[in-house]
């Protein structure tokens, strides 16, 4: 035996295939309960007392066959109970605390719907590791919408207590007014909510697809904000010359295709006394910090399902989701920023939120 070989570990081998065999049951249970959200079914059964199957679909307005079937994966994933007795199923309130729309901003079911969108594109990604191309926002069903409904309970919900006062006196600048960029704003509901809550500023939201930039579009002018303008626009090579006090960018930066460039641009645009607020995956460069990183596996997952080949597709270095802190201030010194601090907050503790000063 080389020296350097250890012995064949049964009790570590069978330790490893429980393990792996528990990580298929739960990932059969995260699909299920991304149809549980998008269903309903979660928030009807949060409502009701002990019932049939049957009673559920009724409640639920859905087949019942469905429904039943759908229910076992819940009672056998530990999700919901059932009594055999009177065949009756009920969601416990310490679980409906996390899977329920009432429940937000703690609604780990919106989670969920990453696995079956990340199943959506395995076709595609498997090709791409044998041809090195990239992919389009386009490749991706529901993107944006499972994007705008997962920053939606992080990010919009906390924007005005918690995410916007990390930057002592904005407020106070935006009641003023002032101009204010939010690159990359997909759905635009940032956008939406801070410009009707400071309508004496002014808002202007960039993203890359147009699909979604028109949704926002309409969606703004319904809600009557004629302080903000939305447009279509690819940020590679941005450049606004001093045009803006506050910038942001919400879980863009590491999708982008020339990410150094639009810091530097983001750098560029600001006033003398402006302030850049970026919120991004609060993860380490370096993957020994990261594998006890509580969401770690799926983080890496979605960068290399979604983040990492839609950089590459746009001809980018492909930064992905955990490109991590170390990185980030290192890329915005370089842009030229003077100040940067991270913070981490209470509701969100799995992203960082980084107040860049010129």
């Amino acid at each position: 035996m080389n020296a350097t070989t250890k012995p064949f570990d049964a009790a570590r081998s069978e330790a490893f295939a429980e393990r792996f065999g528990s990580g298929l049951n739960q990932a059969a249970t995260a699909i299920m309960a991304s149809l549980g959200h998008r269903s309903g079914l979660f928030d009807t059964l949060a409502d009701l007392p002990p019932s049939t199957s049957a009673e559920i679909a009724q409640a639920s307005g859905l087949v019942e066959r469905y429904v039943r079937e759908w229910l076992a994966v819940m009672v056998t994933g530990g999700v919901v109970e059932y009594d055999a007795a009177t065949r009756t199923y009920r969601l416990p309130p310490e679980h409906a605390a996390w899977l329920t729309r009432s429940a937000s901003p703690n609604n780990i079911a919106v989670m969920a719907q990453f696995i079956p969108f990340m199943g959506a594109i395995e076709d595609v990604i498997l090709d791409r590791f044998m041809s090195g191309g990239g992919t389009c926002y386009h490749d991706y069903p529901r993107f944006h919408e499972v994007m705008a409904e997962d920053s939606g309970q992080t990010v919009v919900a906390a924007l005005t207590d918690h995410v916007l006062p990390v930057v002592p006196g904005l407020i106070e600048r935006l009641e003023d007014g002032i101009d204010v960029l939010d690159a990359g704003c997909g759905a635009g509901r940032a956008l939406m909510t801070m410009a009707a809550r400071f309508p004496n500023s002014r808002f202007v939201g960039y993203d890359l697809c147009r699909d979604v930039v028109e949704k926002a579009q309409a969606a703004a002018r319904q809600a009557g904000l004629s302080n903000l303008r939305i447009e279509a626009r690819d940020l590679t090579g941005f450049h606004e010359p001093a045009a803006y006090d506050f910038v942001t960018t919400f879980d863009a930066v590491h999708d982008q295709k020339d990410p150094e460039g639009l810091l530097a641009g983001i750098r560029g645009a600001l006033r003398s006394d402006g302030v850049y607020l970026m919120q991004d995956i609060g993860g380490s460069s370096y993957l020994e910090n990261n594998i006890d990183h509580p969401f770690g596996p799926l983080l890496y997952a979605v960068s290399c399902m979604h983040c990492t080949p839609v950089s590459l597709g746009q001809g980018g270095v492909g930064l992905g989701t955990m490109w991590g802190w170390e990185l980030a201030e290192s890329m915005l010194k370089e842009a030229g920023f003077s100040t940067i601090d991270r913070h981490t907050l209470p509701h969100d503790p799995f992203n960082m939120y980084v107040v860049s000063r010129p």
